[in-house]
């Protein structure tokens, strides 16, 4: 395990926690549980963004072969980067609807 990739995956573990800390503080001044939902979504996506990165970091300290042949080692991985777009693609999506004025 290189020591690098499990110290940024540290750091993307303790920007997830920032971020539920930070985003749950905040209040919501509507009533309405469309907007209460899209909210929930918005926060669980936007730490799950920071955690899907850190997990990103420990698969990829979890691969011991070095040079070319980590390149066909890790692509193993690469259904991992779906794991990174949905919470993405989640937060985009929540976090525009739930920037629309609805008057």
């Amino acid at each position: 395990m290189n020591v690098v990739e499990i110290a940024v995956a540290g750091v993307f573990g303790l920007l997830g926690v920032r971020s539920l800390v930070y985003w749950l503080r905040r209040p919501m001044d509507s009533d309405v549980r469309r907007d209460h939902l899209l909210y929930a979504l918005f926060v669980a996506s936007r730490a799950g963004l920071w955690f899907a990165m850190m997990g990103l970091f420990l698969l990829f300290a979890s691969v011991e072969t070095e040079g070319r042949a980590f390149i066909d080692d890790a692509a193993r991985f690469n259904w991992y980067y779906i794991v990174l777009a949905v919470p993405a693609a989640l937060q985009f999506i929540s976090g525009f609807l739930l920037g629309r004025d609805q008057r």
